[in-house]
């Protein structure tokens, strides 16, 4: 991974996945909302151009340094 805000805020994301659910949403039993906030949020961070409001504020929400 890089060094970029962007991309560690990428890596948080993905190793809070594998630490909660172990697989991908789409295969995750039920509903879990934290399965499924993480997921939105890892779109919405795909879709952010670098340098985007929403990088910083979902590096805040999961304590990204």
């Amino acid at each position: 991974m890089g060094d970029s805000l962007k991309d560690r805020v990428r890596e948080k994301l993905l190793r809070q996945l594998t630490e909660d659910g172990g697989h991908p949403v789409q295969q995750a039993e039920g509903d879990d909302p934290r399965l499924v906030s993480i997921d939105s949020d890892l779109a919405t961070l795909e879709q952010a151009s670098d340098g985007d409001l929403v990088i910083e504020e979902l590096a805040a929400k999961y304590w990204v340094p």
